[in-house]
């Protein structure tokens, strides 16, 4: 057999696997096995994405959604009404989003904002970017451009995926009414997870209105098409009849589990002998410190029992009350170069520490935190922990007071620190009381020379 007939005879076999290769994305791409299996119902036809998306929301415990109301995302905010969610329009949509980061912050459930297409998602980047620095768990949902006009010039159609991925822990387009529900739950379990933060996902008009409707839109009669018109027609009811296959098959909406990390037992018993052994314990706790799983009243009374003085800092303010004998407000600097053993709860290393060089190289450091780059950041050039706990910090002081049962702090050094903190209050308020008796004397000068 010459070369030319072998050619002839076996081509054909060796382009086989790259035919069904390609048939096989083409099929993926048009959505042909999702079209073939369309079957819903006439109720279904009448149903919306909207609802699957408040039905999740309201099983994960979500009161508030915050939003400026756009024609992209209706759907979610009538479903959300439907189910009891309050619904709170804003005037502008960074609003939405910090307000999602407070509520999240109170409540210890994520916050919730959603926003139109193109500039309303936009216009959310800087709140967006400060739940990520204060790792504030927040679920920011974005309208879309229907998937069959993304690319064309479609309204407010713009690239939002690729503007988000630098600031949030995970990001998601919706792109079939089947998907909202795992798309959610995924988007919410990562935002509450390790170390908190601001999740994205992109729901598209299509997604979110119902089949009757969008159909309506797209799938018009044409009188006398052409073959081409008709080859047209096909295509759009496929892809139409594809984004709403199995849309509203019964799914369950239940959180997924939130995986958080903890301190390990020999992490806490090595942090607990090394205070056992301290004379001038220092807390500094910060707000990942009050991060859930642990609620605000078994750390208060975890920091009770351990009985070491603490400083309050960001969302930890107010957790001892004014009148605690441990709260110490005043002359941190000096307390941090005095201090032998300092724990670092939640508490990073960065310019209000003078990026570590304000604790005392003497002093034995227990960090804890959940990120590992918080928990290292400027070490070891400005300073060196002696223990480095990669976990939360709520969680690891109620077991250290745990393991630390009937242990007492040096009453002395506690004494000494809130006498020099009662002293630096004085003198504030004196300081004070003068700059007002000035200022009104000046005051008075002023309306006599008048």
């Amino acid at each position: 057999m010459d070369l030319w007939t072998a050619l002839v005879i076996y081509a054909p076999l060796l382009l086989l696997p790259t035919f069904f290769t390609a048939l096989a994305i083409a099929v993926h791409k048009l959505g042909l096995i999702d079209a073939w299996l369309f079957n819903l119902s006439e109720e279904e036809k009448k149903k919306n994405g909207g609802e699957l998306v408040a039905a999740v929301l309201k099983k994960h415990g979500v009161k508030f959604v915050f939003t400026l109301v756009g024609g992209h995302i209706s759907p979610i905010l009538v479903g959300c009404e439907k189910l009891g969610i309050r619904v709170v329009d804003t005037r502008h949509e960074v609003t939405t989003v910090f307000a999602a980061d407070a509520v999240a912050r109170l409540s210890g459930v994520i916050g919730v904002a959603a926003v139109t297409a193109g500039p309303g998602v936009t216009n959310t980047v800087t709140a967006v970017k400060n739940a990520q620095m204060a790792q504030i768990p927040v679920l920011l949902m974005g309208g879309a451009a229907p998937t069959l006009l993304q690319g064309r010039g479609s309204l407010q159609d713009i690239d939002q995926l690729s503007l988000f991925k630098p600031l949030c822990k995970y990001n998601a387009s919706v792109r079939k009414v089947r998907d909202i529900v795992p798309t959610l739950k995924q988007a919410i379990a990562v935002a509450q997870s390790g170390t908190p933060g601001p999740v994205f996902v992109e729901l598209p008009m299509d997604i979110l209105y119902s089949y009757s409707l969008v159909a309506r839109e797209f799938l018009k009669e044409i009188p006398r098409p052409t073959f081409i018109q008709r080859i047209f027609q096909w295509y759009i009811r496929t892809r139409v009849n594809a984004v709403f296959s199995r849309g509203f098959d019964l799914q369950d909406v239940s959180p997924l589990p939130v995986v958080q990390p903890m301190a390990s037992i020999s992490d806490v018993a090595a942090a607990a002998d090394l205070l056992r052994e301290a004379k001038k314990p220092l807390i500094l706790m910060g707000s990942q410190a009050l991060l859930p799983p642990q609620p605000a009243d078994k750390i208060r009374k975890a920091l009770e029992s351990l009985g070491v003085p603490c400083f309050l800092a960001g969302m930890s303010r107010g957790l001892l009350g004014k009148d605690s004998p441990l709260h110490i407000r005043q002359r941190r600097k000096d307390a941090l170069k005095e201090a032998d053993v300092v724990i670092l709860a939640g508490t990073v290393c960065d310019f209000r520490l003078n990026y570590g060089r304000a604790l005392s190289k003497k002093s034995k450091v227990i960090a804890v935190n959940r990120d590992y780059e918080q928990l290292t950041k400027n070490s070891p050039s400005q300073w060196k922990a002696t223990l480095t706990v990669e976990g939360d910090a709520g969680s690891f002081l109620v077991l250290l007071a745990e393991a630390l049962s009937g242990y007492e702090c040096p009453g002395d050094w506690t004494k000494m620190l809130k006498d020099r903190d009662m002293e630096k209050e004085e003198a504030n308020r004196q300081e004070s009381y003068c700059s007002v008796c000035w200022s009104l004397c000046q005051l008075c000068c002023l309306i006599k020379g008048k």
